[in-house]
Order: C-alpha cells, then sequence, then structure tokens
C-alpha cells in the first residue's frame, strides 16, 4: 500500500525563502534608525554649543563653543564630527555636520553628511559682571 503524499516540511521551505526578505527589511529599519539618531545628535549638539557659547566670555566664544559641541557627542560620532561656530550681529550660531554610519556607529560612514544648527542672541554683560 501506497502512502499518500504530505504537507511535511512545507512551513521549514516557506520560511526559508522569507529568511533574506526578513533579514534586508530589519537592516534598512536599523539603518533608518541611525539616520534619524544622527540628526538628532547633530541638532543637540549644536545646541549645548550655541547655549555655552552664550554664556563665555566674548573673546572665548568660539573655542567655548566648538569644544561644547563636541563633548556632547559619544566617540564614534565625535571623530567625524566639525563644529562650525560664528558670532556676529547679536547673535551666536553654532552648525554642526555629521557624517552617517553604515549599520555600526564608528566602523565606516555614508559618502553624506547631516547637519544641524542653532543659534541665540549673545548675552552681554558690563564691565562689573552685571
Amino acid at each position: 500500500m501506497r502512502r499518500p503524499p504530505s504537507d511535511r516540511g512545507q512551513v521549514t521551505v516557506e520560511f526559508l525563502g522569507m529568511v533574506p526578505l526578513i533579514v534586508v527589511t530589519l537592516v534598512l529599519l536599523w539603518q533608518f534608525v541611525l539616520l534619524g539618531y544622527t540628526y538628532t545628535l547633530a541638532g543637540n549638539a549644536a545646541d549645548e554649543a550655541v547655549r555655552a557659547a552664550t554664556a563665555a566670555e566674548p573673546g572665548a566664544r568660539d573655542g567655548v563653543c566648538e569644544r561644547a559641541g563636541l563633548d556632547t557627542l559619544s566617540g564614534a560620532w565625535r571623530g567625524d564630527a566639525d563644529v562650525t561656530c560664528t558670532t556676529g550681529g547679536g547673535y551666536v550660531r553654532a552648525s554642526v555636520s555629521l557624517g552617517v554610519p553604515v549599520l555600526f556607529p564608528g566602523v565606516i560612514g555614508f559618502p553624506f553628511r547631516v547637519h544641524g544648527s542653532a543659534g541665540a542672541v549673545e548675552e552681554v554683560t558690563d564691565r562689573d559682571g552685571t
């Protein structure tokens, strides 16, 4: 007597066929998370840089601004960061440019950069410090 054909193993075969699509979807989602996080980091670093610069002495603002912008970044993003600070017209402006990592921060990056910028009004103090 002959046995009728069965569906045993069908689910396994279908799952193995879907694994590449699942992996590609997860990798793309992770990459978009890294892109969004890099934008968030750039904006936050620019905000912190401007905040520190407005509280600093007028002659030391650029150095304090750049240092504060870099200090807010973790090591993986700090190595590729470019912080630019300008003062004039009663405003302090900071621009932060970061590279977008590919899958793992600090290993390799995309050829494009994300930018964050911030600005604030200069705090002017009198000679007696008030």
